[in-house]
């Protein structure tokens, strides 16, 4: 009876996706879990990653001990990052802390989701601009319902 060899796998990434869950739910410990006003304390959110990263370190490990191995070859005949899309993600990650005071959340997030839709291949800017739009306006009603200030929803147009 022969043995399959088993590819060599890289177990301390699982290990340190673990890891890295547990701190995570290490610090959300020490944070509120809910809040007066929104019901939704800082430390839910931690402790949602936390618990999310844990999960995923424990599933690779899994697979890992099922056999299933990286694909080496697959990723070797990888063409490697595309730097024009991710400087285009960049730039729609550095959109709201640049324009939001002067352009309000709905045209910024249209912006910002513009950009990001295009790095990832669309091309569709009008009908992109316009999903980013009905977004960042529902993000900014849900927030004022909630008592958030934003500032204003169009200041260019005094709104």
């Amino acid at each position: 009876m022969a043995f399959k060899s088993v590819p060599r796998q890289p177990w301390w990434l699982g290990l340190a996706v673990i890891l890295l869950g547990a701190i995570c739910l290490y610090a959300a410990s020490s944070l509120s879990l809910g809040a007066q006003y929104a019901g939704v304390g800082p430390g839910l959110f931690v402790a949602m990653v936390g618990l999310g990263l844990a999960l995923l370190g424990v599933l690779l490990i899994f697979q890992m001990t099922r056999g299933i191995a990286f694909d080496e070859e697959a990723r070797a005949q990888d063409p490697g990052m595309d730097k024009g899309a991710f400087f285009t993600v960049v730039v729609a990650s550095l959109v709201p802390a640049l324009a939001m005071k002067t352009l309000g959340l709905p045209l910024t997030a249209a912006l910002s989701f513009m950009l990001v839709a295009r790095a990832l291949g669309s091309r569709r800017v009008l009908g992109d601009l316009f999903g980013g739009f009905v977004l960042g306006s529902a993000s900014w009603a849900l927030f004022s319902k909630l008592g958030l200030q934003l500032g204003g929803f169009l200041p260019l147009a005094g709104v």
